[in-house]
């Protein structure tokens, strides 16, 4: 990552400001009109809404420039899961509609709630093993530079 362009680390920053948005304001981390909250915000939810928007945006980085045309997608895929995995982590158990049909309002709480702390580590776990392929298949695959040519 010392050697990323300036492009590369405006893509890190704008990508950890954008998921951090995109996952604080539905989950009224961040409160807006849009969306209430019915349960308290955890202790946890800013740390796991860092570490993700932090991943995430060095994640997106690594798409700046591709590390070959080839590269393989089981990456992004890692990293849209550990995405949407921290949107329920650090969410309102029981403002989530699909939570609520499947467990109800007490199975929300009694079973989701709790949970909610495994699936922000798995979140953190999934972007970090995404990142950490993604840079080293670009160490191992260089991009060839017009100079090379």
């Amino acid at each position: 990552m010392r050697t990323w362009t300036p492009r590369r680390l405006a893509a890190v920053v704008l990508g950890a400001a954008a998921t951090a948005v995109v996952i604080a304001v539905p989950t009224d981390l961040i409160d807006t009109p849009l969306f209430t909250r019915s349960v308290a915000v955890t202790w946890w939810a800013w740390p796991a809404l860092a570490a993700t928007a932090v991943l995430a945006g060095l994640l997106l980085a690594t798409y700046v420039q591709p590390a070959d045309a080839g590269s393989p997608v089981a990456e992004k895929r890692l990293g849209t899961v550990g995405g949407l995995l921290s949107l329920l982590a650090v969410g309102c158990p029981v403002c989530n509609k699909l939570v609520l049909l499947a467990l109800g309002t007490s199975g929300a709480m009694t079973w989701f709630a709790p949970a909610q702390p495994l699936l922000a580590v798995a979140s953190i776990v999934l972007l970090g093993w995404a990142l950490h392929r993604r840079l080293r298949y670009e160490r191992s695959c260089p991009v060839p530079t017009p100079a090379d040519g």
